[in-house]
C-alpha cells in the first residue's frame, strides 16, 4: 500500500570541527578537533558500550557516532519493525580515507580488516548492525549535498508504504576533514516532535546554514 502523507524531520544531528549538535542544540565540544582525537572522545561523552566500534573503520565510526546522536529522546525501536527503518547516506570522498590506509599497507602486509572498510555502504551496514535495521539501505558518492536528490528519493520510499522511519543525510570524511548532518524522517506521528516539514528548503538551510534558491 502507498504511503502519500506529508514527511517531517523528527529529529536532527550534525558533527563538524570536534562540535557536535543535537536538534540544533550544542551537545558536545572537543579542544582537539583533529579525528584520532575527537571521535573517541564522543564515544565516551555519548556512553556508549559498543566495543565493536573500536574495530571499524573511521567513516563507519563517525556514522555510529552521529546516529547515535540522532536517535537520541528521537526515536523508540519498539515502535518499528526492523524492516521498516530504512538508511539513505551521502558523502563526497566515498571510502576514500580507507582506501588511503590500505593503500599504504601495500609497501608491507595489507590488513584484511582495513580492506573490508573499501566500501561506502560498510558504514550503512554497520549501522544496521548496530540498530538492528534492516529497511531500505543507500549510499551515494556526490560532489556535495544534493537536496532535490535526497527528497525525491525519501520520498519514493515512504511512498512504497514499507518505510515508517528514514535515516538520511550526509556523513563525509577524510583525514581530519570530517561532517556529519543527519535527518529522521517520518509522516507525523502524536508521540513525536516535528520540528519542520521535510522538503528540499529546510535541508538545504540546516545542511548550509543558510536560506536560498533549490532548484
Amino acid at each position: 500500500m502507498s504511503n502519500t502523507s506529508p514527511l517531517y524531520i523528527h529529529g536532527t544531528s550534525r558533527i563538524s570541527a570536534g562540535t557536535t549538535w543535537k536538534d540544533e542544540q550544542q551537545r558536545f565540544r572537543h579542544p582537539d578537533p583533529k579525528t584520532e582525537s575527537f571521535l573517541p572522545a564522543l564515544y565516551h561523552a555519548l556512553q556508549l558500550n559498543y566495543p565493536k566500534w573500536y574495530k571499524m573503520d573511521r567513516l563507519s565510526q563517525l556514522g555510529i557516532l552521529a546516529v547515535d546522536l540522532l536517535l537520541k529522546d528521537s526515536f523508540n525501536s519498539e515502535d518499528y519493525d526492523p524492516s521498516e527503518v530504512a538508511i539513505v547516506l551521502s558523502n563526497s570522498h566515498s571510502s576514500l580515507d580507507t582506501d588511503a590506509r590500505f593503500v599504504e599497507q601495500l609497501a608491507d602486509i595489507p590488513s584484511p580488516a582495513t580492506f573490508v572498510y573499501t566500501l561506502p555502504n560498510i558504514m550503512i551496514g554497520e549501522i544496521g548492525i548496530r540498530h538492528g535495521f534492516k529497511g531500505e539501505q543507500g549510499c551515494f558518492v556526490t560532489a556535495a549535498p544534493d537536496v532535490k536528490f535526497m527528497e525525491q528519493y525519501v520520498q519514493s520510499l515512504f511512498a512504497e508504504g514499507r518505510t515508517k522511519r528514514c535515516i538520511t543525510g550526509w556523513i563525509d570524511l577524510f583525514r581530519d576533514d570530517y561532517e556529519a548532518v543527519l535527518f529522521l524522517v517520518g509522516p507525523e506521528t502524536k508521540d513525536n516532535i516535528i520540528h519542520s516539514a521535510f522538503n528540499k528548503e529546510n535541508l538545504y538551510q540546516y545542511l548550509y546554514h543558510e536560506q536560498g534558491a533549490v532548484n
